[in-house]
């Protein structure tokens, strides 16, 4: 996924009532952008961190400026923008850039299964069978450990829950954390900060659930998914 148009480089002042962030630009210029990430950003949102925003030319918008991208300083870059994560996945899906699911050839978006009371980010149809995902943007790190969810997450337990019950019913279904955080190797599930999804992971699981996790190649002109990471359960 490249970015439309080229991004404007700043530094962090603060980030606050969730969607909205103070930004210095480059030229002095202070800004507020909208900030499209409504978790914690624990580690993301640290003042004096580089950013980067996009700017909108659509009049009708109350802010012209989006918050895309920090870099730490250790120079790690991160996806803020969480919408971010299903177009990277539909653009991975339909390049066949998973491995998992390079066999299917078609993929409808936000699709809810008949019966179900969830609707999944993807359902992909193999010779008749449907693959449903259910896509997470991860961006809490802990050295080079990653780590979902930043905040509670009832709706998220949800999910999993409907993608267990579908599992148990030989349907093929997915929970797909997309790693927009180019320092982190390995995924973990945040029990110190929601113990009920960590438990609703670990039943999605073992109900046939497959629990997979994918890097991100990011840059100032783009994000690429990358390739898989080891999850830990």
């Amino acid at each position: 996924m490249e970015f439309s148009t080229p991004l404007l480089r700043g530094k962090l002042i603060k980030r606050y009532k969730r969607f909205l962030a103070d930004v210095e630009l480059e030229n002095g210029d202070l800004v507020t952008a909208h900030c499209p990430n409504t978790g914690a950003m624990t580690g993301c949102a640290e003042p004096g961190y580089p950013v980067y925003l996009s700017e909108s030319s659509n009049p009708k918008r109350k802010l012209k400026y989006t918050w895309e991208l920090a870099q730490t300083f250790d120079g790690d870059f991160i996806g803020i923008n969480t919408h971010n994560a299903n177009k990277l996945v539909a653009e991975a899906l339909n390049n066949k850039a998973i491995d998992a699911f390079s066999h299917i050839d078609s993929w409808k978006a936000e699709v809810t299964p008949l019966g179900a009371d969830s609707r999944f980010d993807f359902a992909g149809n193999d010779a008749g069978h449907t693959h449903y995902i259910e896509v997470k943007s991860l961006t809490l790190a802990r050295g080079n450990q990653g780590y979902f969810p930043d905040a509670v997450t009832t709706r998220g337990a949800k999910h999993c829950e409907t993608l267990a019950k579908l599992a148990l019913q030989g349907i093929n279904t997915s929970l797909l954390f997309c790693v927009q955080h180019s320092g982190v190797k390995t995924v973990h599930i945040a029990d110190d900060i929601d113990p009920n999804y960590a438990q609703a992971v670990a039943n999605a699981a073992q109900a046939g659930v497959n629990i997979m996790a994918v890097s991100c190649l990011i840059d100032e002109q783009k994000i690429l998914i990358n390739q898989s990471l080891p999850i830990i359960l």
